[in-house]
């Protein structure tokens, strides 16, 4: 469970982001973030990846406090897209990028090429396993990203606008994707405009605006 109490956050003295936010946001199910832009979708979900840190106020996940913990120890539980992938993408080959958590690990070799190969065929990247990840197309990089962040086995996804520059059948690969996971019971946070996208497969929907945070069911 994600849960913020009473949290707000500025970047600068003169402008608050967010003001007094209390969110719950359970595991299992797939929770929309929308609202204008500037409104501070942005900044909510990295306050609940821990990227970010309140100005005041606490952020707990699974009831420990994100002031407490490293980024590394936050990427064991809540797993983070960027709206643009390239940025969490630094390997030499989309097999070397899948691997690079679970080398860390010192996982074995086997079971490390097992769980590879598992991904590969999971988010359709076993024609480009070889290649180097940069010049993958952009749904290929974020299937990849994507793939890469689950190898830590998080129990949260955050994503941050996955379908921008997706034409419409890498939405639906994405969008099996999203029900896969979810059936895997990964909880999910997706800031979105997409509003077919949101249709399809919010449970609850959270908008964000001015700074405020209100549930809309």
């Amino acid at each position: 469970m994600i849960v913020l109490e009473n949290v707000s956050f500025q970047y600068t003295k003169d402008r608050w982001i967010l003001k007094q936010v209390d969110l719950e946001i359970e595991n299992g199910s797939c929770t929309f973030i929308v609202g204008p832009n500037g409104g501070g979708k942005t900044t909510l979900s990295k306050l609940m990846a821990g990227i970010l840190k309140p100005t005041s106020g606490d952020v707990y996940l699974d009831q420990q406090n994100t002031k407490d913990l490293e980024l590394y120890q936050v990427g064991t539980k809540v797993g983070y897209l960027f709206q643009e992938p390239e940025r969490q993408i630094f390997a030499a080959t989309v097999k070397d990028e899948l691997a690079f958590v679970m080398d860390l690990k010192e996982m074995a070799q086997e079971e490390i090429r097992k769980r590879v190969e598992a991904a590969l065929e999971q988010f359709q990247l076993q024609e480009v396993a070889n290649s180097f990840p940069f010049q993958l197309s952009r749904g290929e990089k974020q299937r990849l990203a994507l793939a890469a962040i689950l190898m830590n086995e998080p129990s949260f996804l955050i994503l941050d606008e996955p379908t921008t520059g997706l034409d419409r059948e890498r939405k639906k690969i994405l969008s099996q994707l999203i029900e896969q996971l979810k059936e895997q019971g990964i909880g999910m946070v997706i800031i979105s405009h997409d509003e077919k996208f949101i249709q399809t497969h919010a449970d609850r929907v959270v908008k964000v605006a001015g700074g405020e945070v209100k549930d809309g069911g």
